[in-house]
């Protein structure tokens, strides 16, 4: 399945992921992407997990969901 990720998702878990690797990552920046995930999953009338899987992915680069 392919999602068409809206640019604000990408952007925060893009910011997440770079915060990961550096090992910053706040409760707000994974609040922050965890609440636009859900909001966009159910916009979308997607699953949530595909979603999820499915960002991650594209940003991290990787098997999509």
């Amino acid at each position: 399945m392919t999602i068409d990720f809206p640019d604000n998702l990408l952007a925060l878990e893009s910011r997440a992921w770079a915060d990961i690797q550096a090992g910053t990552l706040t409760v707000d920046t994974a609040h922050a992407v965890h609440a636009a995930v859900g909001a966009f999953a159910e916009q979308a009338g997607l699953r949530r997990i595909d979603v999820e899987l499915g960002v991650k992915a594209v940003v991290r680069g990787g098997p999509t969901a």
